[in-house]
């Protein structure tokens, strides 16, 4: 659990930045609100990283995936070495639009991905792309410099989405197709939208489809998909915001708060009111 006061994530120049972590030693506790996508790319490690409440064990040869909007910090003295990437969405305009399916497959919904172990190869390789993109990025400035790190980051968004099981079933196939525009589609309207006819309507499919689709790729149903993605949001209002349950129903397009709580309660086991109070008498 988060303990510790929220942090906005600092503003880095260029909307990107790669660092070596040779190794990283994080003897705080500092909780981060994302606002860089974020790749953590973990040679060797031990300790916790700690996402949306989710905690998972670093073991090393893996990738966290971190999306913005989503929250993280690491268990006290964890250590890393590898490396962390962050970027903005304005700096991912620069890669060329045919990378533009991974990320949205890794991005989108992060927690359906958020770790991703590494066979030997795949490491060796992503390693070395990782060390070409520090280089260039270490380097003074030139003409296009920013495009030509966009394009390296193009390559290692490629080669981390075919590293994914899911993903090596087909890249262009239908059910990958509308898989990914389904998860774009959610990431964009989750706060208005909660019902899978819609999402299944602006993709012309039906709904029973579009969730037999969601099953095979993610393990998760349609309707899963799209709640797990209002619960993350609503867990992050009810601990780092001062908004009241109401307005938080509200913000989330629930016609009540009593249609909020029902909900919230059905997904997580407890009431939004009992899940606010777990955090505000944290540290007492």
């Amino acid at each position: 659990m988060y303990d510790e006061i929220l942090t906005l994530d600092r503003e880095i120049k260029d909307s990107f930045q790669v660092k070596k972590l040779i190794p990283a030693v994080f003897m705080e506790t500092e909780v981060i609100s994302v606002t860089y996508n974020r790749i953590f790319f973990v040679g060797e490690g031990e300790g916790k990283l700690i996402i949306d409440n989710e905690e998972f064990d670093i073991k090393g040869s893996e990738v966290f995936v971190i999306s913005k909007g989503q929250i993280f910090s690491f268990s006290y003295q964890t250590k890393l070495s590898g490396f962390e990437i962050s970027f903005g969405d304005c700096f991912w305009e620069k890669a060329p639009s045919s990378a533009s399916n991974c990320k949205l497959l890794l991005f989108n919904d992060a927690a359906l991905q958020q770790r991703l172990p590494l066979q030997v190869d795949d490491f060796r390789e992503l390693n070395l792309i990782c060390e070409t993109l520090l280089k260039e990025n270490m380097n003074e400035d030139y003409p296009n410099k920013l495009d030509a790190m966009a394009a390296y980051l193009k390559i290692l968004m490629i080669k981390l989405a075919n590293a994914m099981p899911s993903f090596q079933e087909g890249i262009d196939d239908f059910d990958n197709q509308i898989y990914r525009r389904f998860l774009e589609l959610v990431s964009q309207n989750y706060h208005q939208m909660h019902d899978v006819l819609y999402y299944a309507d602006q993709l012309s499919v039906t709904p029973r489809k579009l969730s037999e689709i969601s099953k095979k790729k993610s393990g998760k149903g349609a309707k899963e998909i799209i709640a797990g993605q209002m619960i993350a949001e609503s867990k992050r209002l009810l601990q780092f915001s001062a908004r009241t349950i109401k307005e938080i129903a509200y913000q989330l397009s629930f016609s009540t708060p009593e249609q909020f709580s029902h909900f919230f309660k059905k997904q997580t086991n407890t009431s939004p009111l009992d899940y606010r109070k777990v955090f505000v008498n944290i540290g007492r």
